[in-house]
């Protein structure tokens, strides 16, 4: 028996990191580590991509208190790194920490941009609800003690929209986690299972699901509807649309999920299920520019 979502007529936001925003927070995190201060570089074009994203977004009379949220945020991340270049370490656990602010800039920005277009949101820091072990880079979820948490919070609030940084966790000390590259789709997989969400749609750069990632120029028609076991089977060999792991929480409540292109709305995408049907509310996973890994 399927118990009635919790989303009904409400909708989960989990957003990924700028595009190669992760990549460029790794970089300064090892150039720092190595005794290179070219790590300042890097995090200044952090901090300019995000406050021009703020400009680009937000009307000018309201940029104030979100361009003032992003600046602390890349204070902390300059912090972290001066540290890092002090001791010439960085720790897996201090890496998973300084990439932890792509997702967290990209989602205050988008909650932001709801909030000022009229749309009434909740931004809600994931390390709230998803609890993981302390395997820094890639942590295991500790799915019982997770639901629990997504249930009780999800049954109390009220929004119908909740805006969330999808890739991040915190272990049971509240120490920030990763959940591994491609976990912005895990993170909306995790929720959309704890509370029976009717979709999980993802957004991407290509329009669904194909044999294989297709070489630059060549046009493949994706599928237009496939199982959870072909879809793993595609993902592990060489379809890096969906990341593996994001499969397993959504078959186990049969959620379908929803391979779609955001820069091509209209193409119908591939649509991964069984056969039954569920009726609630839904979870998204949406990447702010290009397809980020994180």
């Amino acid at each position: 028996m399927v118990r009635e979502s919790l989303l009904k007529d409400r909708t989960i936001l989990v957003v990924s990191a700028l595009g190669g925003i992760t990549d460029i927070l790794l970089s300064a995190g090892e150039l720092a580590a190595a005794g290179n201060e070219a790590y300042k570089e890097k995090l200044q074009t952090v901090e300019h991509r995000h406050l021009e994203t703020v400009r680009s977004l937000i009307p000018l009379t309201r940029q104030s208190s979100i361009l003032s949220q992003v600046k602390q945020r890349c204070n902390e991340i300059e912090d972290i790194c001066n540290g890092v270049y002090l001791l010439n370490e960085c720790s897996p656990r201090t890496r998973d920490k300084i990439v932890s602010y792509g997702e967290l800039l990209s989602s205050m920005i988008i909650a932001a941009r709801f909030e000022t277009s009229g749309t009434e949101n909740i931004f809600k820091d994931s390390r709230d609800l998803i609890v993981t072990n302390s395997q820094f880079g890639a942590a295991a979820v500790d799915f019982p003690l997770t639901n629990k948490k997504a249930l009780d919070y999800f049954t109390t609030a009220t929004a119908s929209l909740f805006v969330m940084p999808g890739f991040i966790a915190a272990d049971p000390q509240g120490i920030t986690t990763t959940l591994g590259r491609g976990g912005s789709d895990y993170t909306a997989a995790i929720l959309a299972a704890a509370v029976d969400a009717t979709t999980l749609e993802i957004w991407t750069d290509v329009s669904g699901m194909m044999t294989a990632d297709p070489p630059a120029g060549v046009q493949y028609q994706a599928h237009p509807r496939i199982s959870y076991q072909e879809a793993m089977e595609l993902s592990h060999f060489g379809a890096k649309v969906i990341y593996p792991p994001t499969i397993q929480p959504v078959m186990a409540k049969g959620i379908p999920v929803w391979i779609k292109n955001t820069f091509a709305p209209r193409d119908p995408g591939t649509v991964i299920q069984y056969d039954s049907v569920h009726n609630g509310g839904s979870i998204g996973v949406f990447p702010v520019s290009e397809r980020s890994p994180s």
